[in-house]
């Protein structure tokens, strides 16, 4: 008779976030840690599929399979703005050096020619509602095909409604990826306190610090996410965005596109509820030569005017590739440059006012700044951002915009117009001063706009010297004994534990 197979029982003692020791025997064989293979699904936004996509292939590099899935609008958009061939994807080249990364679509709900940035309102509707569903059909028949290696887990965006059940309906190890600071995470999960002590939706009827709220030791009223300080909690988008913190909090991992050492008493806050995980910042390996298509606009490349311009001299300004703004703060804002004289490229979309109005800068605008300013529709925010021309940044405070300036090294302007972008002005001007706010409250004068710029163009404030201290701090956590390192690996070893407990 052969020789019975070698099993070997292994003692493991688990620490798990709760810090409680818990004891389990696994047994291992040929099945120990087999590979993993991920599904990843991010919101169908740009700052959304940006982190999930660099991410995507920093685990395929790890061994992971990826099963990367965008909407079909979405791959439409990526298509059109990359000219991508009708055989290639956004992971094409990745594919051909080796990675494992398979790429699907699904439908969103709506048909290709749904107006989804015109009809907001309904379109998140149909995110919470009907969304769902072809997700569900997606993973159902992944799962029939029986892929090679079969799904282990699925990794996704913390902003969507259905994760929780989708993992336990087939199984699955549920990992949520929250693309924003942890401070804000903490705030949202803690939205309980806010209403029980009046801050909740009193917008600027409150004045007092709020200082009870975990890991955030003090925050004003105004610095709260706005759909905290919304009154009218009932309409779409905080619906939708309480509904999906809600499941966000059954998953069994969230990991985030932060940094240990960023954010430290909102982590240690976050991970008394749940295994909690700072990865970031989470860049393409080569940060601006990128490997992958993740625009959904068409970019242009303004390197040879940036070449004609001295070092540190170059204001950047973009608020985004979704904030709208008014057509009286795009005035001052453009007023406020003409009276600072200062050289800069402007990211201006079409769409900006939320209307189909064009002309909206002032009269002879672009007339009185040739050879010093490009008014540009879209354009690589890393390239812009990384050249040594550029020596600031005008923006909506946007995280991953917040996180790439941080790494170029350029101090910030600081513009908030919605969401996340209220909270993530406090920690870049009041916690770790690298940038400075527009103007004094949420009215946009233009005297205040030439102030400031001149103030962030100075080559001798204190600002370059915190920003380069905090880009150390990046640089330090992505080495290899860094936070995010390690950080990253402890997660990927713990996910494996919990795979093999489902098996």
């Amino acid at each position: 008779m052969p020789a019975p197979p070698l099993v070997l029982y292994i003692l493991i003692i688990h620490l798990p976030f709760s810090n409680k020791a818990t004891i389990s025997y696994t047994k291992m064989g040929v099945e120990e840690h087999p590979k993993l293979h991920a599904v990843m699904i991010p919101l169908p936004l740009q700052g959304h599929i940006n982190p999930f996509t660099h991410l995507a292939m920093k685990l395929a590099s790890k061994g992971f399979t990826i099963t990367f899935v965008n909407t079909e609008s979405t791959h439409q958009h990526i298509v059109r703005a990359q000219s991508l061939k009708d055989d290639e994807n956004p992971f094409s080249h990745a594919q051909k050096s080796g990675l494992d990364i398979r790429y699907a679509k699904i439908s969103d709900g709506f048909p290709l020619s749904f107006e989804r940035r015109a009809k907001a309102g309904q379109f998140v509707e149909g995110l919470i509602h009907v969304f769902e569903a072809h997700v569900d059909d997606f993973i159902e028949n992944l799962i029939l095909s029986k892929p090679d290696p079969p799904i282990s887990c699925i990794i996704a965006d913390s902003f969507h409604v259905w994760a929780s059940t989708i993992a336990k309906k087939y199984n699955l190890v549920n990992v949520s990826l929250w693309t924003e600071p942890a401070t804000v995470l903490t705030i949202y999960y803690h939205m309980d306190l806010l209403k029980s002590k009046g801050h909740f939706g009193c917008h600027d009827k409150c004045e007092d610090t709020i200082r009870y709220i975990p890991g955030v030791q003090a925050i004003e009223p105004a610095d709260l996410p706005s759909y905290c300080q919304d009154p009218d909690s009932s309409t779409v988008m905080p619906r939708f965005v309480f509904k999906c913190l809600e499941d966000a909090q059954k998953a069994d991992f969230v990991i985030c596109n932060t940094v240990q050492e960023l954010e430290p008493s909102a982590i240690l806050a976050i991970q008394e509820k749940q295994p909690f995980y700072a990865i970031g910042p989470v860049f393409p390996a080569s940060f601006t030569k990128r490997t992958i298509a993740t625009g959904l606009l068409p970019e242009s490349d303004y390197t040879d005017w940036l070449n004609s311009k001295q070092d540190g001299t170059v204001l950047y300004i973009s608020f985004g590739s979704l904030a709208n703004m008014s057509k009286q703060d795009i005035l001052e804002i453009a007023q406020g440059i003409l009276i600072s004289k200062v050289s800069f490229i402007w990211v201006l979309r079409h769409n900006i006012l939320g209307s189909g109005e064009r002309n909206i800068l002032p009269r002879k605008f672009k007339e009185e700044t040739v050879g010093r300013g490009l008014v540009v529709p879209w354009c690589s925010q890393l390239a812009v951002l990384s050249h040594p021309a550029v020596g600031g940044f005008l923006t909506h405070c946007g995280w991953n915009s917040i996180l790439e300036s941080i790494w170029c090294k350029v101090p910030m302007v600081c513009v908030p117009i919605l969401t996340d972008q209220f909270t993530n002005r406090k920690l870049v001007v009041d916690d770790w001063r690298i940038g400075v706010n527009l103007c004094t409250g949420r009215l946009i004068r233009r005297e205040e706009v030439a102030e400031n710029i001149g103030r962030i163009m100075s080559k001798s404030d204190g600002l370059r010297k915190n920003i380069e201290k905090t880009k150390m701090i990046l640089q330090n956590a992505l080495s290899d004994e860094g936070s995010s390192k390690k950080n990253l690996n402890q997660f990927i070893e713990e996910m494996k534990n919990k795979i093999l407990q489902k098996k």
